[in-house]
């Protein structure tokens, strides 16, 4: 049973017998003994079969992430009977996007190994998109929307956008008191949009699209933005897990802290993800849960943004009164 439906998994991955085969050094006629198996221990059929193409059926599509919650729940299992008289050790791969590793990631690594001593931990940061199964990666930060996939996802925290400037560049050209004043300003913009970004959309705003915003620099790196924003080029839009230590320490100011995107239930998110099934599954579940621990049901950063903002929400609140 187990097996098939492995091979039942990456058939249905890669639409393909003969690659699934290859992959696994075996037989094409293997790998299709082991699907008619299935078909016939769950009465359905699972795919659609052609010389030109394979495709799920409708009872595949259903069955599909039964089929992996049944092995996400052996391999926990597997993983649990195996740890009850062993602390955990060995190596975990953990990978982040450059600027998050760096301002967050890092110290809860350092945490993480002071609390469990046995493991250890290869850290790689870097902006490409990593595949797990290819470099063999247990842990992987994700920031944005998740596309399908076989990966297990544990929300960290959604993505809070804040339009940001430095003292400096509101001394020299004015603070813009709503935000539809955002077009008439130096705005730091991305030189490659992504699809589905919140940037620069604000409900009540322009019937929630991105406002027409324009700036002499255009910049695709996060970083690179937020030290052009520090220097006073421009305004820019960055979320708070990236500018709330500059707000904290008056480095920045942010414009709108009330303002809310257009459809907020479908912000971005911070995600941590992880293959079913790996033998490392124990450590990682346990990396995934210190790190959801350290950064806290509210984010940390977002904490402190709320905590600078409490005294003047208190004035307001005495004002009204």
């Amino acid at each position: 049973m187990i097996d098939a439906l492995h091979s039942f998994l990456a058939v249905a991955s890669s639409s393909s017998f003969s690659q699934v085969a290859k992959s696994q050094a075996v037989a094409v006629s293997s790998v299709t003994r082991k699907i008619d198996w299935l078909e016939a221990e769950i009465g359905a059929r699972l795919f659609h079969r052609s010389s030109r193409r394979v495709m799920l059926t409708d009872a595949g599509e259903q069955f599909l992430p039964r089929a992996r919650n049944i092995l996400a729940e052996l391999a926990q299992a597997k993983d649990a009977l195996a740890s009850i008289n062993a602390d955990p050790r060995g190596t975990m791969t953990v990978t982040a996007p450059t600027i998050f590793g760096r301002r967050h990631l890092a110290p809860v690594v350092a945490s993480f190994l002071e609390r469990y001593p046995m493991i250890e931990v290869d850290l790689h940061v870097s902006d490409a998109l990593v595949d797990l199964a290819e470099q063999r990666v247990d842990v992987a930060i994700r920031i944005g929307v998740l596309p399908d996939s076989d990966l297990l996802a544990t929300r960290l925290a959604t993505l809070r956008p804040l339009v940001v400037a430095s003292p400096a560049y509101l001394e020299r050209h004015g603070r813009p008191e709503r935000p539809e004043d955002l077009v008439r300003h130096e705005c730091i913009t991305a030189a490659t949009p992504v699809a589905g970004s919140p940037s620069w959309r604000f409900a009540g705003v322009n019937r929630g699209a991105a406002l027409p915003v324009r700036g002499k620099l255009r910049i695709d790196d996060k970083d690179c933005a937020l030290q052009a924003a520090l220097a006073g080029i421009g305004i820019a839009f960055l979320a708070s897990w990236i500018v709330s230590e500059d707000i904290v320490t008056g480095r920045l100011v942010s414009l709108f802290p009330d303002a809310q995107p257009p459809d907020p239930p479908s912000l971005p998110a911070i995600h941590a993800v992880r293959m079913p099934g790996r033998s490392s599954e124990a450590k990682a579940r346990l990396f995934i849960a210190h790190l959801r621990e350290a950064i806290g049901e509210t984010p940390y950063w977002d904490v402190a943004l709320d905590r600078l903002r409490a005294p003047a929400r208190a004035r307001v609140t005495r004002a009204r009164r």
